[in-house]
């Protein structure tokens, strides 16, 4: 059974979940937030407007870190039930849809046209650039989903995701090394780190994406799940500051 907030975490599943936090517990701010997601997730993207307005107006009392989520490992055995989607021609339909609904750009014609076969590989990808550094895995993710979303690019490929690496080698203000990154894609350390997340991902029982887990200075956690618009987030972090 998978470990929910509202539930006792037994002695065993607080050690492990302790082992895979010992450096972000640790993170300096009043709040520490956990944003669940996926470099395929729709909602996402945008929601992600909204993400950098929180970031700019918390930046000096919110620390932020990103957990991949593993949205679609294949097509063979994956069956989305809420919103009727076993194949990828189903995804497009929601696609358009989250378009329409935030007035976010979105190709969900990639759905037709080059569909990708899995997210695993652009999350791995994404943990891969966080190895050099956080800045380098925050930016490299949002690049990553401007190629799919905005660009109609397939991100489960290894061309694709090598030019997302040189284009974000090409920002000077970071210490980003292509080559290196060429290197541990294809090695195991993505993949471990991926796996990682993973765990935490069930760990808290998170099934929708995006998704924030809130957490104070006493560890009190909060957990929001869905596209949100600004106004409610920034709503529930203030009200957890005066808390």
């Amino acid at each position: 059974m998978k470990q929910r907030l509202h539930q006792t975490p037994t002695l065993q599943t607080c050690k492990t979940y302790k082992a895979l936090h010992t450096q972000t517990s640790q993170q300096a701010g009043l709040l520490n937030i956990t944003y669940y997601t996926d470099p395929l997730c729709c909602w996402s993207w945008a929601f992600e407007p909204e993400r950098q307005k929180l970031i700019r107006e918390f930046k000096n009392t919110v620390a932020w870190r990103i957990c991949m989520g593993g949205l679609l490992p294949g097509w063979k055995n994956y069956h989305d039930a809420v919103n009727s989607i076993s194949k990828p021609l189903q995804m497009g339909p929601m696609w358009m849809h989250a378009a329409q609904l935030t007035g976010a750009d979105i190709q969900h014609d990639i759905w037709a046209k080059d569909p990708p076969a899995s997210s695993y590989p652009a999350c791995i990808a994404v943990k891969t650039a966080q190895l050099q550094s956080a800045r380098a895995g925050e930016k490299y993710f949002r690049l990553l989903q401007t190629a799919c979303m905005a660009q109609g690019r397939n991100i489960a490929k290894l061309p694709v995701l090598l030019d997302v690496a040189t284009l974000l080698s090409q920002d000077k203000t970071l210490e980003f090394d292509v080559e290196i990154f060429k290197n541990d894609i294809t090695g195991p350390s993505g993949r471990e780190a991926f796996r990682k997340d993973l765990e935490e991902v069930n760990y808290y029982g998170i099934h929708r994406f995006p998704a924030l887990v809130i957490k104070d200075r006493s560890s009190h956690a909060r957990l929001i799940t869905g596209y949100r618009e600004f106004e409610t987030v920034e709503e529930i972090i203030r009200d957890l500051l005066i808390s």
